[in-house]
């Protein structure tokens, strides 16, 4: 492996574009700890210290990489731009102008992108004036007095909006050129960077409880990432039959090739669409908190039951959202009817199974049986957090690196990118990573 770096290290074009990613990846890092406009960096501190990870925007934090709570210019992170992929994709399905843009190639994906930047932008806007509400009302901060943003006029206000829509706009502007000039996969490198760039501090906190627990802590660590590598890689292949063609005066078909359904089909927007899902009553809540600090009969109920990530309630609740997601993720985006018409159409079957509708009931049948296991494995990873709130002493763990979302999208991500740096190897005769 370390022979196959070199390898790609001494490719003139292919060290250029390592060197390239990397020199985007210290400029979002040092946007990531840049504050916005109006905002109290001494009190941001303070109050950063004071608390413990909120439960509130947490999955922003985390793919922020801590740039949320320091309330930075690219305070809301790659998250508004994942969310409008999301919305994008699901409306293909729904909407049938952005179906037949999805089916004409190169040109119909150009204009889905620009919908998804459109989508991005007013998000943005959305989540920034939300953040900004709660820092003003000091309620993103709890228990914390000192004021993190001392001038609220509104001016100023517009002016910090405006700074974290724009800062979003960067970091998506950012994720697309690595995608272009640099290694690939852009905004999945930029979200690995964030949850990277926390493990330090999440690892000194556990180290301060003791040597052994970090020990445990860290062969516990292994054993997820090596589960988690191991079904991120596993998938079942359909063998696929095509039948000999005669085309002009040359013979096309007669190959054996196969269908790769991977067990978890869904990748971690199940776990992103839960977690939203489940911070959405602690933001109303918070939103509509009575002024003289007596909390209603709600808000207590879900500081207790939803925002507690210890809480019994949460833990199935939150369990259970991830299972339906996967399903319901995986119904819209694998459509085994039209599968099943790309095969007919040229000359594709399935051994021992007739071509057009027998098929599509085939595929269907594989996928929901491969599917449940998909989504028992998000979930119970997923979840693996609450299981060391005890253990670490941390009253917040979604952003514990070990598990849950960091550990599904950082074994994704690394997997993805040696894939890439894999393939262009693979272009220039070398031997690869894998021996």
């Amino acid at each position: 492996m370390l022979g196959a770096f070199r390898s790609a290290l001494a490719t003139p074009d292919l060290r250029k574009k390592i060197l390239f990613t990397l020199g985007i990846v210290v400029v979002y890092r040092l946007g990531a700890t840049m504050p916005a406009p109006g905002v109290s960096f001494v009190n941001v501190k303070k109050c950063v210290e004071q608390v413990d990870q909120q439960g509130i925007y947490s999955l922003i934090n985390l793919f922020s990489g801590g740039a949320l709570l320091n309330l930075s210019i690219f305070a809301l992170g790659i998250m508004p731009y994942i969310t409008a992929s999301i919305i994008i994709q699901l409306l293909t399905v729904v909407i049938p102008r952005f179906e037949q843009l999805k089916k004409e190639g190169q040109a119909g994906q150009g204009k889905l992108t620009q919908y998804t930047r459109y989508l991005t932008i007013a998000l943005a806007v959305l989540q920034s004036t939300g953040i900004i509400a709660l820092a003003v009302r000091g309620q993103l901060f709890q228990n914390c007095d000192v004021p993190v943003i001392p001038d609220d006029s509104i001016f100023s206000l517009v002016v910090l909006v405006i700074a974290m829509t724009a800062g979003t706009s960067v970091i998506m502007w950012l994720g697309e050129i690595i995608t272009e000039k640099g290694i690939g996969n852009g905004m999945s490198l930029l979200i690995f960077t964030g949850i990277a760039a926390r493990i330090p501090a999440e690892g000194q906190i556990i180290l301060s409880r003791g040597g052994l627990t970090f020990f445990l802590v860290c062969v516990a660590a292994l054993l997820i990432i090596a589960s988690v590598i191991y079904v991120e890689q596993a998938q079942r292949r359909i063998p696929v039959q095509y039948a000999k063609r005669m085309i002009g005066r040359r013979m096309y078909g007669g190959t054996s090739t196969y269908l790769p359904l991977k067990v978890n089909q869904a990748g971690v927007i199940p776990v992103i669409f839960a977690s939203s899902l489940l911070y959405l009553p602690d933001l109303i809540s918070r939103l509509t908190a009575s002024t003289d600090g007596t909390p209603s009969w709600w808000e207590t109920f879900v500081q207790t039951h939803l925002v507690s990530q210890s809480s019994p309630v949460h833990i199935s609740l939150y369990f259970l959202l991830i299972v339906f997601f996967t399903y319901f993720y995986v119904g819209i985006t694998f459509n085994p009817d039209e599968r099943a018409d790309e095969m007919k159409k040229f000359g594709g079957f399935i051994p021992g199974i007739r071509p057009g509708r027998p098929t599509a009931e085939y595929l269907r049948f594989v996928l929901g049986r491969i599917t449940l296991p998909g989504s028992l494995y998000l979930g119970i990873v997923a979840i693996l957090p609450n299981l060391f709130l005890d253990l670490t002493g941390q009253g917040q763990n979604q952003n514990f690196p070990f598990g849950g979302t960091a550990v599904l999208i950082m074994v994704g991500v690394g997997l993805d990118t040696v894939k890439q740096i894999e393939s262009q190897l693979m272009q220039r005769n070398y031997e690869g990573f894998l021996r």
